[in-house]
C-alpha cells in the first residue's frame, strides 16, 4: 500500500483527500498546523491518520516525509522549496497547486539526479488552465497550425444567486492570498507590444468579458504572461494575456482599498480599538470630522459612491471592535472580510475560466477557439475552488505512484503524458470545457 503525507488542511484539500482514501492501494496522512482541521477531513477513516504539524519544525517535517511515498504540498507557497528540499534528500516525488517560482525552478537539475519528480501547478489556475490551452495547442501543432494570439481569464466568485453582498466576492480560498495577489505587478503582449503594468495600477485598466449565460465581468490582467509564449511553445504569438475575472466593481473598490493602505503589510500596535479608530489612525492629517467624509475626500469620492458604500457596509467606518491589537493594516482587512465575506451554510461558488486562442492552418485558414470551464459548488457539500484545485493534484499523486507519470526534475503539466489523462478523468468527474470555433 502506498502511503501519501498531505500537507496542509485548507479550504480546498477536501475532495483531494477523499478522492485518495477512496483507492484501496492508498493510505493518506493529513498533516495541518490545526490537527481539528485534519480531523474533519479524514473522519477515522481506517486509511487515514490526522495529526498536527508546524511546518517550522524541520525534524518533524524529515521524520513525516521519510515515511511516505509521496507528498502533496497545500500549505502556503512559500514552504514548498524546503520541503522540496527535504523530498530530494529522501528521494520522494511531491506534488504542489502551487506557482513553480523560481526557487522551486532551481532544484531542477538536482531533482534529475536524484531521480524524483516535483510537479507544480496541479490546480485550477494555476493547472487545469495549462492542461486545456496545452490540449488545443498541441492539436494545432500536430497539424501544423500557428498559434497567433492567446487570452486566458479565471475566477473564483459567487454563484450569481448567492452574489449578495456589494463586493461581488466571498471566499473559497485563502483570503489573504486573493488579497495578496491584487498587489501583483503585470506584463503581457497584445498585439506584438509588450505592455507592463506596476502593482498600483492593474485594476487602473479591467476589460469587459462575456461569458454566455452569465453576463459581463471585469477582467484584468494577472503577474507575468509573457513567460508562457516560452512555456507554451508558441513563440509565433503576437498576443499572450493571462488574467483574473470578477463581478463588476472590483477592480475599481481594490484599486481605492490600496490608496487607503489597506493592503499594507507592515504590522504595528494600534491604539484604536475599533474599526472607525483604526481608519482614522490609518490616514494622515486631520481629515473631516466624520471618518467616512474623510474617507471620501482622501480617496476623491463623492459620500454615496458605490466604493464608500462597499467599504461601509464592511463595518470600516464603525464602531465593531477590531479583531487585533497589533498587526498590519492587511492582516485587519483579511480577519474583517472572512468575517463578512465567507460562504453561508447552503450557498454556491463558482469557477469560470475561459480560453481565447486564434489560429491558422497550414492552408492560412485563421479560426479562433473558445473554450470554457464553468463549475460550480455542491450546496452542503465541496466548493467549486476546492473540486477545481483539489481533484486535479490528487489524479496527479495516483498517476505518479502508478507509474504512468515516469518524469523527473521539475514539471508542471504541459506535457500530454500529464494533461491528457488528467482532463479525461476530470471530464468524469463533471469538471468539462465548452469548446467553439469560428472563422476569421
Amino acid at each position: 500500500m502506498k502511503k501519501i503525507l498531505i500537507l496542509g488542511a485548507g479550504l480546498v484539500a477536501g475532495p483531494l483527500v477523499r478522492y485518495l482514501l477512496d483507492r484501496p492501494d492508498f493510505s493518506v496522512d493529513l498533516r495541518d498546523v490545526e490537527e481539528d482541521k485534519a480531523g474533519r477531513l479524514i473522519r477515522s477513516h481506517p486509511r487515514g491518520t490526522a495529526g498536527a504539524l508546524d511546518i517550522q519544525d524541520e525534524n518533524r517535517l524529515r521524520k513525516e516525509i521519510s515515511r511516505s511515498d509521496l507528498v502533496i504540498s497545500m500549505v502556503p507557497y512559500v514552504f514548498h522549496p524546503r520541503i522540496a528540499g527535504i523530498c530530494l534528500e529522501l528521494r520522494k516525488n511531491m506534488v504542489t497547486a502551487s506557482y513553480a517560482g523560481p526557487e522551486m525552478k532551481a532544484l531542477d537539475a538536482e531533482a534529475g539526479r536524484a531521480g524524483v519528480l516535483l510537479l507544480n501547478e496541479m490546480g485550477l489556475d494555476p493547472g487545469i488552465d495549462h492542461m486545456e490551452a496545452m490540449r488545443i495547442i498541441h492539436e494545432a501543432k500536430t497539424r501544423g497550425g500557428r498559434i497567433l494570439a492567446f487570452t486566458s481569464y479565471c475566477g473564483g466568485l459567487p454563484a450569481p444567486e448567492d452574489n449578495t453582498n456589494p463586493f461581488g466576492y466571498k471566499f473559497s480560498w485563502s483570503p489573504r492570498g486573493v488579497l495578496l495577489a491584487s498587489g501583483n505587478s503585470a506584463r503581457f503582449l497584445r498585439d506584438g507590444e509588450v505592455v507592463s503594468l506596476p502593482a498600483g495600477e492593474v485594476f487602473a485598466h479591467p476589460e469587459t468579458i462575456n461569458i454566455p449565460g452569465l453576463g459581463d465581468f471585469e477582467a484584468y490582467a494577472n503577474r507575468d504572461s509573457l513567460s508562457y509564449v516560452e512555456t507554451y511553445g508558441i513563440p509565433e504569438t503576437r498576443t499572450m494575456l493571462r488574467g483574473t475575472l470578477r463581478y463588476d466593481g472590483w477592480c475599481r473598490t481594490l484599486r481605492k482599498i490600496g490608496e487607503l493602505g489597506l493592503l499594507d503589510r507592515t504590522s504595528r500596535r494600534w491604539s484604536a480599538r475599533n474599526f472607525g479608530g483604526f481608519i482614522r489612525e490609518l490616514m494622515p492629517g486631520p481629515g473631516a470630522p466624520e471618518i467616512k467624509d474623510a474617507v471620501s475626500r482622501a480617496l476623491a469620492l463623492e459620500p454615496d459612491s458605490d466604493i464608500i458604500r462597499r467599504l461601509e457596509w464592511l463595518g470600516l467606518f464603525g464602531g465593531d471592535p477590531l479583531p487585533l491589537a497589533e498587526g498590519s493594516p492587511l492582516d485587519i482587512l483579511v480577519a474583517r472580510m472572512t468575517e463578512k465575506m465567507s460562504y453561508a451554510e447552503g450557498e454556491r461558488d463558482m469557477v469560470v475560466l475561459r480560453h481565447t486562442l486564434d489560429m491558422s492552418s497550414p492552408r492560412g485558414k485563421a479560426e479562433r477557439v473558445t473554450t470554457t470551464l464553468v463549475d460550480y459548488g455542491i450546496p452542503g457539500g465541496d466548493s467549486a475552488m476546492a473540486r477545481t484545485v483539489g481533484l486535479p493534484a490528487a489524479i496527479g499523486a495516483r498517476l505518479i505512484l502508478e507509474g504512468k507519470i515516469a518524469r523527473t526534475g521539475v514539471h508542471i503539466p504541459t506535457s500530454p503524458d500529464i494533461f491528457v489523462p488528467i482532463l479525461n478523468e476530470l471530464k468524469e468527474l463533471g469538471i468539462r470545457f465548452v469548446e467553439k470555433r469560428v472563422s476569421l
